[in-house]
Parts: structure tokens; sequence; C-alpha cells
């Protein structure tokens, strides 16, 4: 009976034993802290040690895509930060206490005063919040950002507002904030790269040198002159916008559900894209910048020269420069000398004597001497070396003898070399001490006197130095400006007494200044040698179009940065190389998603070329009026086109610096790539156009597909002509033809306006002809080929037959309501009074579908009706082409609007042209 009665106490353990186990693990669970979703509240506490299970992570957003935690990367136990996590990747993405790492014991502490980090005992405060309401959650969001929140849940803390090397989608970086990296994978204390965004760029730097700037990286687009107020990014792109919210800058991405823009330890801002929040496998085709090693201003330890080895790079020592001994991989004075530093220079004795210089070869080029400004300008290499001397935080100098200027290298240390694609217009000098100096630093005088003279001397020495160079230099170049001056008058002199004509009007090869090859101009894109150009185009042995500018070539860019289109201008005055580089500064500046940038030049002696992106699809005429079995544009194509050429027209006249009058707007002037990329070219053009080409220039606006009216009378030209020649690009668009009719233009090919026949059609950069004719046109209203369609579209949208003005090709692929919101800004686009016109900012709202069309004025548009039943297109006159500066240059040459065409019609005929 005992025995009976003991049984069941030792069957118990073992019918107990999985109930104990549970409560084991439960324990432990409790133990290690369990993973709190969404919100934590105050008298919350959380160590590394205690969360060890989890990796650190206390808290999950609900949908589990970020964490924060405890985190120490690397495993190294000394150093724990609060971090938020990227989940799927382990990737942080923000970090508090960053420059003051806590212990696996450190806690982090949530109270109604905060949020902070403490030491093991809690003693220390390494960081925390100060929020100005009591605290009532911690909030983890499912975009990433860390709150405080008060009982109403206001927030008042997150951590998007103090963001620390990363940024998420709807993310704002603020003007004046920036991100910094950190030191490495494992030490998240700021390293020396930042990326800040100011008013005017977004830019990278490395203690304090800037090393690249959005605003010079060809995958970006400028959409507006403003100030920039903010940076962000989501699934569709990266965007700097002003304090109203527009647009400023932009770059394009793939599209991908989630990405994370992060700046590297290694200097390099990488934009990762993912799938999907929660996928851990990142997509191709990530943002990096900048794009190569060697564009980086230290991939190489100090004075290191970076070259470029396929998808790498390597490290070698510049001429006169050895291996270092001390640093592995840095280089060293091969003289015996030593580096000066800012220790060396500004705590010790040392004098100018004791400095020295050594001289990089051409062709090697340093990070900040590209995108910083000169610290100088005006002073010779002289002048530029006794300010490094003077200056004992400056360890080097570049010198541009060409524009004259003067950059100093400072910082606590140089960072490394690369070579230059091309001759670098600056010449460096590295500043080196006598082995002697070095090693006697730390020895003191006894006498104050001893101990400043050294000092006192060199710096009174270089200023006077100075002052003696810039009063020289003025003396010269004043006496050297009168020379020129006084030759040139007595030349002119020469040529009038004698009746001798301009030789430059007489030899295209004349140049004002042989020796101005080297002009550089603040903000002139790259500049390329003429047998560089030659060599990227293999000769010029692929063309790919022509036109009254000249002809263009197809040619890759070295090193594989993309192919180019390279224009030939033949059509180009020889003013002065420092006024054509001027204008090339202007035109290189102008960024839009919607303009053909330009990525270089060349200006040798008589050669003028330009470098532009290149256009795979050619030009919209091939696409719109190809030759039968080409794919039909579709109507959705059409209206992007019609867009994309909107905007870049309206950012010419608006977003400009000073406005700018396309003058020539035609399909051959539209380019199209893969990807519906949709570019105005030739802007800007008309600039370069000499004197003596004017007359082909005013022909060439007097094409009568789209010729405003105002260019054949003594109206003002203003940027409503580009409206009009646009309006009449829209009717193309939806007709699928030219709007003069095909069995018109061949049986007038031959004829010109005004002009003999080698001087009738003017090839396109496409290739078809854009013929100048006077003909007349036949009457009707069928809309066939032979009629004049604007006058058709005209009746026809009087009487809303507005499918029957479709091309016929699309086969009804269309809406009818479409096709009249873009018969009737067409139409409302031809307005005969320039000022009736809309705005190509208006046009671009119309087409986005926010504001309807105008209606078009049938009184104002009867002109249309002269030209559609016979009354032929008047012929510039004589006096057009001899008052070819203000007819056809001046409006668009000189940017702005104000300039008048200057033809002179009489009074019948223009009463015929512009009925009133």
């Amino acid at each position: 009976m005992a025995a009976d009665a003991a049984a069941p106490s030792r069957t118990l353990p073992a019918c107990m034993l999985p109930l104990l186990l549970l409560l084991l693990l439960s324990a432990r669970a409790a133990d290690a802290g369990p993973l709190a979703a969404g919100l934590v509240h105050p008298g919350f506490t959380a160590s590394g040690y205690e969360y060890i299970d989890t990796r650190g992570a206390f808290l999950e957003s609900n949908k589990g895509a970020f964490r924060a935690a405890v985190h120490n990367p690397g495993k190294q136990l000394a150093s724990f930060y609060l971090a938020v996590l990227h989940a799927p990747t382990g990737t942080p993405v923000w970090s508090a206490n960053r420059d003051a790492p806590t212990g696996s014991s450190g806690r982090v502490q949530l109270s109604a005063r905060g949020l902070s980090v403490t030491d093991a005992d809690g003693a220390t405060v390494l960081w925390s919040t100060t929020p100005r309401a009591p605290v009532a959650a911690l909030r983890l969001r499912d975009d990433g950002n860390l709150q405080l929140l008060d009982a109403r849940n206001a927030t008042l803390w997150q951590s998007f507002d103090d963001a620390t090397d990363a940024l998420l989608p709807g993310q704002q970086l603020r003007a004046a904030a920036y991100l910094t990296s950190g030191r490495s994978p494992g030490d998240f204390a700021r390293g020396d790269y930042r990326l800040a965004v100011s008013g005017s760029d977004v830019a990278l730097t490395w203690q304090g040198s800037t090393y690249w700037r959005l605003s010079n990286d060809l995958r970006s687009f400028k959409d507006r002159n403003a100030a920039a107020a903010a940076m962000s990014f989501n699934s569709s792109g990266l965007f700097v916008v002003a304090a109203d919210s527009a647009l400023v800058f932009r770059v394009d991405f793939a599209p991908a559900d989630f990405r994370v823009l992060k700046l590297g330890h290694d200097g390099r801002l990488r934009v990762t894209s993912y799938a999907l929040v929660n996928s851990s496998d990142p997509l191709g085709g990530d943002f990096v910048a900048p794009a190569t090693d060697c564009e980086l201003p230290s991939p190489c330890p100090s004075l290191g020269l970076c070259g470029a080895a396929g998808n790498s790079s390597t490290c070698t020592c510049p001429p006169l420069f050895a291996a270092s001994v001390k640093v592995s991989g840095g280089c060293t004075p091969g003289d015996g000398s030593a580096l000066a530093s800012p220790e060396d220079l500004c705590r010790t004795n040392s004098s100018a004597s004791s400095v020295s210089y050594l001289a990089l070869k051409p062709k090697i080029a340093y990070s900040a001497s590209r995108y910083d400004a000169p610290t100088t300008t005006g002073v010779n290499r002289t002048a530029c070396r006794a300010l490094c001397t003077a200056n004992c935080t400056c360890l080097g100098y570049f010198h541009d003898n060409s524009s004259i200027t003067c950059y100093l290298i400072g910082g606590r240390q140089l960072g490394s070399l690369h070579w230059s694609t091309r001759a670098a217009p600056a010449l460096g000098y590295i500043k080196t001490i006598s082995s002697a100096t070095r090693a006697g630093k730390n020895k003191r005088d006894s006498s104050s006197a001893s101990r400043s003279l050294p000092i006192v001397l060199p710096s009174v020495a270089a200023f006077l130095l100075i002052v003696v160079v810039a009063w020289y230099s003025l003396w010269w170049r004043r006496k050297r400006k009168s020379g020129k001056k006084g030759k040139a008058k007595n030349s002119s002199a020469k040529n009038v007494n004698l009746g001798l004509q301009n030789p430059r009007s007489r030899d295209a090869s004349y140049d004002e200044d042989p020796d101005d090859d080297d002009i550089v101009i603040p903000g002139m894109p790259a500049r390329f040698s003429y047998e560089e150009i030659g060599s990227m185009t293999a000769g010029f042995g692929t063309k790919v179009g022509s036109g009254g500018f000249g002809s263009v070539y197809k040619g890759e860019l070295p090193a594989g940065e993309g192919l180019v289109a390279v224009k030939r201008l033949e059509a180009v005055g020889m003013q002065a190389k420092r006024e054509f580089c001027t204008e090339i500064a202007v035109i290189g500046n102008i960024r839009h998603v919607n303009l053909v940038r330009l990525r270089g030049f060349c200006a040798e002696g008589s050669r003028r070329l330009l470098v532009y992106e290149y256009m795979n699809r050619s030009s919209l005429d091939r696409s719109l009026f190809g030759a039968t079995g080409a794919p039909v544009l579709e109507w959705g194509e059409r209206m992007e086109v019609a867009l994309g050429a909107a905007r870049g027209l309206a950012y010419l006249h608006t977003g400009c610096d000073q406005k700018i009058v396309h003058c020539d707007v035609k399909p051959e002037n539209i380019l199209l790539a893969d990807g519906g990329q949709v570019k105005v070219s030739d802007f800007g053009l008309a600039k370069l156009m000499s004197p003596e080409h004017s007359a082909i220039f005013t022909t060439m606006r007097g094409t009568r597909g789209y010729l405003a009216p105002e260019w054949l009378s003594n109206a003002p030209i203003s940027d409503r002509a580009d409206v009009y020649s646009f309006g009449m690009v829209l009717l193309e668009l939806v007709h699928g033809r030219k709007n003069r009719g095909e069995q018109e233009q061949a049986n007038n090919a031959g004829a010109a306006v005004g002009g003999s026949g080698d001087h009738s059609a003017f090839p396109s950069p496409s290739g078809h002809s854009s013929t100048m004719t006077s003909s007349t046109m036949s009457g009707g209203t069928s809309g066939g080929d032979d009629d004049y369609f604007p006058m058709v579209a005209l009746e026809l949208h009087e009487q809303g037959r507005y499918l029957d003005l479709v091309d016929r090709t699309l086969e009804g692929r269309m809406s009818e309501a479409e096709v009249a919101r873009a018969v009737r800004l067409a139409l409302g686009s031809l307005h005969e009074d320039p000022a009736q016109r809309p705005s190509m900012a208006a046009v671009v709202r119309v087409l986005e579908g926010s504001v309807p069309p105008p209606e078009p004025p049938g009184d104002a548009l009867g002109f249309l009706r002269l030209y559609g039943r016979g009354y032929a297109m008047p012929a510039p006159v004589a006096g057009m082409a001899a008052t070819s500066e203000s007819a056809g240059h001046a409006p668009c040459h000189g940017w702005s609007t104000s300039a008048t065409a200057g033809s002179q019609l009489d009074g019948s005929l223009k009463d015929t042209l512009v009925p009133r």
C-alpha cells in the first residue's frame, strides 16, 4: 500500500517534464527580452546582452521590414549602438550614439523624459533626446522612421529629422543638412566624407573639398533655376525640390519598390534597389557616385596616383616620388625630403627657406581642383606659390596659367592623384620640407625672438612679393592691352585707307588670338582636342545626319563613357574663342530631362565642334514621316513626345537665367531614344551663327510649315514664336504627315525662297529635306495629302469632326476627346497675335490634363485659310537678307525676346500674309 502511494510521486516528474521544459524556455525568453511589435512604452530598457538571442533587436515594425536594436557591427563587443536596421539585409539605416559606442551591458532607456543610451551602470549618458513634452511611447514605423510620441500620438522626435549616413524613401535631407559617412563597416563614428544639400547643388565633400556634384553628373537633369530646399527619393528616382516643392534636379531610376540611399565609408554614394521592402537580394542597375574609383578623393593612400584598369583601379607613385616605407601604398618625395604637414609647419619653427616644391607632370590632376572654386584668381604661378608658402596649412597648390587661377590644397592630409583624360589645365606642385627640419621639429630655442623670427620674416617677405608681383602683372596687362588696341587701330586704319576687305571675312582660318586655345571659362563643359574627337568618331567615319548648322557623326567617349553625337559646325562665325566658349558654357549648363545635353566641345583654330549625348532613335520626323512599313508611332507615344518637347521649351523660356527662344522648333529638332526619352535639340545654336550665314538662317526660319507670321513682319520676336511652331508640330503629330501636302513638296523640291537653286533645300539631321518653297496650295477640306492641313484642321474643328483629322495608320486607336484636346491646343497656339497664344508652360499644363485647352479663335486664324486656298507664302525679300543681323540673327542669339524681325514687306504683301 505504501508502495502504491509512493508510485504517483515517482511518476509525477515524468508527466510534468514537458510542462517544466516549456516553463524553462519561457523564463529564458523573458530574460532575453521579447521582440516588441510597433511600440514600447516608458520604463523600457534594453542591452545587447539581454537581447542576444535576437541579435540585439528589441522592437520590430508592424510588417517586419525594420528593427530597432542595440547593434554591434562586426561583432565587436566594445562597440554597441542604438540603430535602426533594414531587417532582411541587416543594413543599418540610422544610428544614435555613433561617436560614443557603449559595451554589451550598455543600456537603451525609454522614460517620460525621452530616449537615451548610457553606459553599463547608467551613470554616463552617451546620447539622448530632449522632447518638448512627456513621452508616451516609442514607435517604429513601417517606413523605418523611429518616433517618440506623446499621449495624443503627436510626434515629439523622429529619426527621419536626424539622418546619419543613410536616407529611406520619403525621408528628406534638407538644405544645410548633410549625411556623414562612418569610418569603417564596424565603426559608426563620423568619417571624412559628407553629402550636403546647398541652395545651388548637392555635393560630396572630403575634408571640405568637393569631389562630386549632382549638377555635373550626366545622369541628372535640371528642371528649373531655383534654390534647392531638400533632397528625397522614391520608387522612380531621386529629386531635389525648391521651397515651393517645385522640381529643381532629378535622376531617373528603373522601377523598384524599395531603395536605400547610403554614403559608404569609402566616400561613395550608393542607391541600392530591392524588388520589395522585405527583399534581401538587391536588383541590378544601382546608382553609384562617383562612378569610377579614380574620381574619389582618396582611392589610394596619400599622393598615390590612381589609374583605371578595366573595372578596377591601380595605385602607383607619380614621377619624382617613391613608395613610402611607413605608409603601405603611399608615396614620398624621391629626393629625400618629407611631405609637409600642418604639424610640421604650424607648430614648429619651420621657415620658408626649408620649404620646397616638387612639380607634378601634365595630365596629373587632383579632385578638388575639378569642382571647387579657385582660392584666388588673377595671380601668376610665383604669387600662387608664395600664398602656399605663407600658409602653414597649405600642402600644395595647382596653378592654371590659362585662366590665371590658383588652388591651394589643405586639410589634415593630402588625398591621391589621378590621370586626366586630357592635359590638365592646372599644373600641380606638392610642398615638401627638408629631413633636417623635420628631425628637429620638437626642439625649442630659448629666445622668444628666435622662435618668432622664422615665422614673421617669411610672412612679410611673401606679402611684399605678392604686392610686387600683382603690381607688375597689372602694369604688364595694361601695357599689353594698350599695345593690342593701338595695333588693331592702326591695322583697321590701313585697311580702310587701302580699301581692303577685313581679312576675317575672306579667310575662314583667321582667329583673333592664336594663343587662346587654353581659355577656361567657369562652368564650361569638357573641352576636347580635334585629335581626340577624331579618335572618338573613328575619323568621322559614321555620319548620322546633316543640317543647316553642319554634319553630325556618331562617336564614343573614351573609357566606355557612352555614345555621343558630334556636330561639326559649318556655319559658325569667327568670333573670338573666349566669346564662343562663353556661349558654350551657357548652353552646356542648361540641364533638363527634355533637352539634349552638351557633353563637350572643341575650339581649335577655325574648327568648332559640339559633342552631344546620343539619341539612338534619331529625330521625330523619321518615326512620324518614315517609309512605308516603319513601326507606327502610337497615339499615346505621340502625346508623350508632345509633352516632353513642350516641357523642354518651357524650361528654355522660363527656367534659365536668361530667356532662350529656340527659333527652329520642328520634328527634325525633336530627338527620341529608347525608354520613351524625348529631347529638344539645337537650342541656342542661333547665337553661334555668323553674319555671313544669316541668309541661310533666315531662310531656315522661313520654312512655311513652322514660320510664325511675325517673322515676316516688323513685329517683335518673342518666345511665342516657338509656341506657334510647336502648334504646327502638334498638328503633324495628329495627322502623321507634313502640314504641307506631300504632292506640293514633290512638285516644288527645287524651289528656294528668294534664292538660287543652290540653296533650295537643307538636309535635316534625319536625312529628310527642309525645302523652302513659295508655291500655292490647293483648296478644299478633304484632308488629303495635297491639302494645307492647318486649314483643314480649323474647318473640321468648326464642324466637330476631330477623328477625321487623325493619322489613318492608327486605325482608331485613340479617343475623340484626346484628339479634340490636341487639335484645340494646336489651333490655339497658332493665334495671329503672339500675345494671345498660350505660353509653353500653359501648353504643358494642357497636355498634362490639369487645365482645359484654349478655345481656338476662328477670326484670328483666317490667314490659315488664305495659305490653304491658293495664296503664296511670301518669300523673304532682299531687305530681309540685307538686314539679316536683325531679321534672322538677333532675336535668337541674344538669348532674349526684345529684338525685331527686320524684313521689309510692302503693304499689299503684308495684308495678304496677315489679314487685319
